[in-house]
């Protein structure tokens, strides 16, 4: 449960699924977005999360495929999440970018840029047995997906 150490493929696989729609997005960031209201403990977890979560994807053999197991369902689970990840980032990249379609959801999948990530994280935790995972997981939803509630809240009350 506490995880071997060793360089995950898995976990790499899973950072680069995270890290390019980031990296593009740098530069096509919905219209209007600030970052500048951000709640500051929401920030704290969130960049403590990142750097968890990240760590913990690469440092930790337990990942990699090791032969069929009934655990490896977690596994093409958060592999699903990641992949429904990926199609949330074509539609928002192929959308007109408003701050409405940033915090969209995707096949009912609330806020979906935010929760689909931590989600396939935890997953990966829970199918390598990683309680390091698990935990960074929770810190990185705790921070991302609160501050896109924030943000989330702020667009509503701006169109009423």
């Amino acid at each position: 449960m506490l995880g071997h150490f060793g360089f995950s493929y898995i976990g790499l696989i899973f950072l680069l699924m995270l890290f390019i729609p980031n990296i593009i997005w740098a530069k096509n960031q919905p219209q209007g977005y600030t970052a500048e209201n951000e709640n500051k403990l929401l920030l704290v977890f969130e960049r403590a999360g990142e750097a968890l979560t990240s760590g913990c994807a690469l440092i930790f053999s337990d990942f990699n495929l090791n032969g069929w197991t009934v655990w490896c369902w977690w596994l093409i689970a958060a592999f699903a999440l990641m992949l429904l990840y990926e199609l949330w980032w074509i539609r928002y990249f192929r959308s007109e970018r408003r701050q409405e379609d940033f915090y969209s959801s995707i096949l009912g999948v609330p806020l979906a840029g935010a929760t689909l990530p931590v989600a396939a994280f935890f997953l990966l935790g829970v199918y390598g047995k990683v309680i390091w995972m698990l935990i960074a997981s929770v810190i990185l939803g705790i921070g991302h997906i609160g501050i896109h509630i924030q943000h989330s809240k702020e667009i509503k009350d701006k169109s009423r």
